[in-house]
This record gives C-alpha cells, sequence and structure tokens, in this order.
C-alpha cells in the first residue's frame, strides 16, 4: 500500500475515534441542558408543593445532584478503565447513561405518584451523573492516545466542541418540539418528548463506538506488563501525583466548571427566570451564540499546539473574572430595559426584623417559608425583582417601592386555606404595586437590543472556549499512561462537576437570599480569580510532553 494511502486510512481511522469518542460528550451535554432548559417546568411538575422560589432551588439541587455522583463514578469507572481498557469502560458509561436519560421522559410526577416522583428523580440524576464521571476522562484519552503528538490539541478540541452541540441540539429539539405542539401542550406532558428522543443519540452512539479498537498506548502497556494494580492508590498516595492533581483541580478544573455553566446554563437561566424573557427567544439567542462559538474551540484548540495549553486557558479566565459583573448588568439593560429602568426609579426595599427572615435553601423541601419576610422574599425573587434589605426592629415586613408600602401577611398562626388566601391577596396587591412603579410583567420582545445581547454573550462564551478547548490535551499530557484514567477523572469531576454543577442552584439561592440578582455572580468570579492566579504560578506548560 502507497503512503498516501496509508496515510488516508490512518486519517480516516483518527476521524472515527474522533466521532465515536465525541458522540458520548453530546449525548452528556444533551441531557444537561435540556434539564437546565425545562427547569421551571420540572419544577412544577415534581415539586410544586414546596413553593415557587424553593421549588425551583430543588429542582436546581436535583439537576446538580447528577454532578455530585460525578466523581464517585470517576473513581470507580477511572479504576476499570485503568485496569480493563478504554473501549470496554466507556461502552458501559455511555449505555448506563442513556437508559437513565430516557427514563426520565417516562417518570410519573408528583400528581401521579407523590412524593416518590421527586426522590426517583435525583435517583435518575444520580445514575446519570454516576456515568458521566468515567465518560469524559475515557474520550479525551483515547482520542489523546490515538492522535499525533503536534495535533494533540486539535485533535482531542473535538470533544470539547460536542459539548457545545450537545447544547444546541438541545435547545434545537425543545424549540421545534414546543413550537410544534404549542407552550401549554409542551409544558402539561410535551417537556418529555426530548428525554425520549436521547434513545436516537444512544443507539447511534453505542453502534459507532462498537467499531472501535482498544487505545494504543493501553495496549502497550498492558502487552508489556505495566498495567496498573492499584490506580488509585498510585494516583492519590504519590506525592509528584497528588501535587499535580491538587494544582490541576483548584487551577483549570474548577474554574472551567463555572466559567462553562456560567456562559451556557446561567446565562439561560438568567434571561428566562430574572429577566422575565420568553423560553423561545432565551433559547434562540443563547443556541445562536453557541453556534457562532463552535469554530472557536477548533482554532483554540489547534492554536494550544502552536503556543501553549496554559496561555490560552488563562486568556479564559482572565476574561471571565473581569467580565462577569459587567457582562450581567448590561445584559438586563439590553433585555429587559424596563426593568433596569424601574429598578433605578423606584428601587424595592424588603423592610422586616432579621429574626423573621430565612435562608430559603432548603435540600430536601421540608421547611416552611411562613413568616412576613419570606412571604415577601419568596415572591419577589419569584417575580424577578431586585430588591435591597432593611433591618427593622419589630412587626411584620413591608415591602417599599419607591414610596409605596405593601404590607406582607405573618403565616406562622394561620391554617393552611387562611395562608393560601393571605398569599393570594399579597401578590395581588405586590403586582399593582409594581406595575403601578413600571415593573413589568415580562420582558418585552420587541425591545430586547438583540445584537447587543448576542455579544455580551459571546464574550463569556468565548471565555469559556479559551478554558475548554485546550482542557483536555492538557490534562492527558499530565498524567502517566498507567494511571492516566483515574488521576484525570477524579479531579475533572470534582471540579466541573462539583464547583461548576452546584453553580446555578447556589448562584440562585444567593440571589434569593440577599434580592441582589447579581449577588450570585460573586462565586463564578471568585472561583475562576482563584484559577486564574493557580495556573499562572504552579500549573506547567504540558504542550510538548510526550505521553507515552
Amino acid at each position: 500500500m502507497s503512503d498516501s494511502s496509508n496515510a488516508a486510512a490512518q486519517n480516516g481511522r483518527m476521524g472515527l475515534v474522533v466521532v465515536a469518542s465525541s458522540a458520548g460528550a453530546v449525548f452528556e451535554w444533551y441531557d444537561f441542558f435540556i434539564y437546565g432548559s425545562v427547569a421551571p417546568i420540572i419544577a412544577k411538575h415534581f415539586f410544586a408543593g414546596a413553593g415557587d422560589t424553593q421549588g425551583y432551588i430543588l429542582t436546581l439541587l436535583t439537576f446538580a445532584a447528577g454532578f455530585f455522583a460525578r466523581p464517585f463514578g470517576a473513581v470507580f469507572f477511572g479504576r476499570l478503565g485503568d485496569r480493563t481498557g478504554r473501549k470496554r469502560t466507556f461502552l458501559v458509561t455511555i449505555t448506563v447513561m442513556g437508559v437513565a436519560t430516557f427514563v426520565a421522559g417516562l417518570l410519573p410526577d408528583a400528581n401521579m405518584i407523590g412524593l416518590a416522583a421527586p426522590w426517583l428523580l435525583v435517583g435518575l440524576r444520580v445514575l446519570q451523573g454516576f456515568a458521566i464521571g468515567g465518560e469524559y476522562g475515557g474520550a479525551a484519552i483515547y482520542v489523546a492516545e490515538h492522535a499525533p503528538a503536534n495535533k494533540r490539541g486539535a485533535s482531542t478540541g473535538w470533544i470539547q466542541l460536542s459539548a457545545s452541540i450537545g447544547l444546541i441540539l438541545a435547545l434545537g429539539v425543545i424549540l421545534i418540539v414546543q413550537r410544534a405542539m404549542g407552550e401549554s401542550a409542551f409544558a402539561d406532558w410535551g417537556w418529555r418528548v426530548p428525554f425520549l428522543l436521547s434513545a436516537v443519540l444512544l443507539v447511534i452512539s453505542l453502534w459507532i463506538r462498537l467499531k472501535l479498537d482498544e487505545s494504543p498506548l493501553f495496549k502497550k502497556i498492558r502487552d508489556e506488563g505495566r498495567v496498573s494494580k492499584a490506580p488509585l492508590r498510585e494516583a492519590f498516595t504519590s506525592r509528584a501525583n497528588l501535587k499535580t492533581i491538587f494544582i490541576v483541580l483548584i487551577g483549570i478544573l474548577t474554574g472551567q466548571g463555572v466559567v462553562w455553566y456560567l456562559a451556557q446554563f446561567y446565562t439561560l437561566f438568567f434571561l428566562q427566570h430574572v429577566l422575565k424573557l420568553d423560553l423561545a427567544d432565551a433559547n434562540t439567542l443563547v443556541m445562536t451564540v453557541t453556534v457562532i462559538t463552535l469554530p472557536f474551540y477548533v482554532f483554540l484548540a489547534w492554536l494550544s499546539d502552536k503556543i501553549g495549553r496554559k496561555p490560552v486557558m488563562l486568556a479564559g479566565l482572565l476574561v471571565a473574572t473581569l467580565a462577569v459583573f459587567p457582562v450581567f448588568q448590561m445584559l438586563t439593560e439590553a433585555v429587559n430595559p424596563a426593568l433596569a429602568a424601574a429598578a433605578a426609579k423606584s428601587p424595592v426595599t424588603v423592610i422586616a426584623a432579621p429574626a423573621d427572615c430565612s435562608v430559603q435553601f432548603d435540600l430536601i423541601g421540608k421547611a416552611q417559608y411562613v413568616s412576613s419576610c419570606d412571604i415577601a422574599k419568596s415572591a419577589l425573587t419569584s417575580a424577578g425583582i431586585p430588591y435591597r434589605n432593611e433591618a427593622a426592629s419589630e412587626g411584620f415586613a413591608r415591602v417599599k417601592i419607591g414610596a409605596e408600602d405593601v404590607a406582607s401577611p405573618d403565616g406562622r398562626m394561620m391554617n393552611p386555606t387562611d395562608l393560601t388566601a393571605a398569599k393570594k391577596d399579597f401578590d395581588v396587591r405586590l403586582k399593582k404595586a409594581l406595575a403601578d412603579a413600571g415593573y413589568p410583567d415580562k420582558a418585552d420582545p420587541n425591545a430586547v437590543d438583540k445584537t447587543r445581547v448576542l455579544i455580551l454573550l459571546l464574550i463569556l462564551g468565548l471565555a469559556a472556549a479559551a478554558l475548554y478547548a485546550p482542557q483536555a490535551a492538557a490534562l492527558v499530557e499530565l498524567f502517566p499512561t498507567n494511571i492516566r484514567y483515574t488521576a484525570l477523572s477524579v479531579p475533572y469531576h470534582v471540579g466541573v462537576g462539583w464547583f461548576g454543577g452546584f453553580l446555578p442552584a447556589t448562584a440562585f439561592a444567593i440571589v434569593a437570599a440577599t434580592g441582589d440578582i447579581y449577588a450570585g455572580l460573586w462565586y463564578p468570579a471568585i472561583v475562576s480569580g482563584i484559577g486564574f492566579i493557580v495556573t499562572l504560578l504552579f500549573l506547567p506548560e504540558t504542550y510538548k510532553r510526550s505521553i507515552e
């Protein structure tokens, strides 16, 4: 066979490796973005009894439960991948992941089976997250161990790109299904369809992966008898490996987790829940920006092969740290200028005794938030209205809107029927006072400056791309072959799964507690800032390292 024929065959094989490995990432992000995009609808089906604000927080915490399970899956599947091989392991992970996603579309809601419904939903999220714990590391390693040394960044960059493809696919399916059946039917039962359609992705992914062979580097160490007998022990008891894991975790992985979820998920939540932009319009804007950023993942991954991984990742961390507050403040003005104007002209203040105010963050949904302060804050948070807090020495809480006061009821001594009636009366009075002060019930689609919104979202999207695109190659290059699956996967899923996955619930809880719609942004700003400093000072450059 000629050299040109050999090169063509090798390129074709490499293409299959990239497509097969990327399919899992597409699947992973398709699932997570479906759940995230329909979270307000899921809250009404599974957590309605907890109240609007707490129900939404519980929905986000259920979303985060999958991320909580990811490091444990990384430990389990990382050991399996280092002991038995890359291919077999990620065939198992994608199967478990796919089944959990599909079954979520069949799950009865709380109206049908009561409290069992949210617990079953949590169980499916945990199972899905556990499987993902072994998916990303296996895919990144499999591609990197096949790729030429000088194209390792460009090759693994396609895996990073596939996350955005999963987002586009998820938002696209939601938009098509929603417009085909209408908003009412979609909110009633149509939200299940995107989950059920994941079965198509599962079949295609399995079919492609079954065509693959084992990684050449793993076959080499297996043939030479160098497969690790205890990858966990070797990864976490070696001082050198442990130091690298810690630097990677604090430097690039926690930062990547919060920056990526800030750019791709929290922006969507902010547009829908805080700025009250229509679901379809919000999805279209985020999807458009994601399409625009797609070629940048490939370019920035290729660039890291030329100038190094660190400069590209540092740029992403720096931009995210500096841009997060001004970008979200300008988003408010561009998406809902009436809200921004009303907040400036007639600021809302909750005046209440501090002892009557709770932090409305209940992990199990059993707490009752019925004080006058809690009722007032919950109503304002659910309406997406920013407010300030002012301490009062005694008496029930009241909401001051400009010069007008709206008294909030105290439900601690009321029976459930009277409490429901009192809350309804308060909501009517509050909405009237807000409307009189110029606060809009929802964003006016004709007033949205879409060009400006796209530019602002693009800033965060490019920061996420710069940090994420070269990351797979950098992680592979930092660890030896015989413990690579374990040493890479565990810190990745702690950083991305815990720090990134808990971003939506944590940020929203901070907003609910403070009344400041921007207060939750301190979380990603601080984490990415710390990541920049640690990466700059301690992370080694790896793009010229041999990984054999």
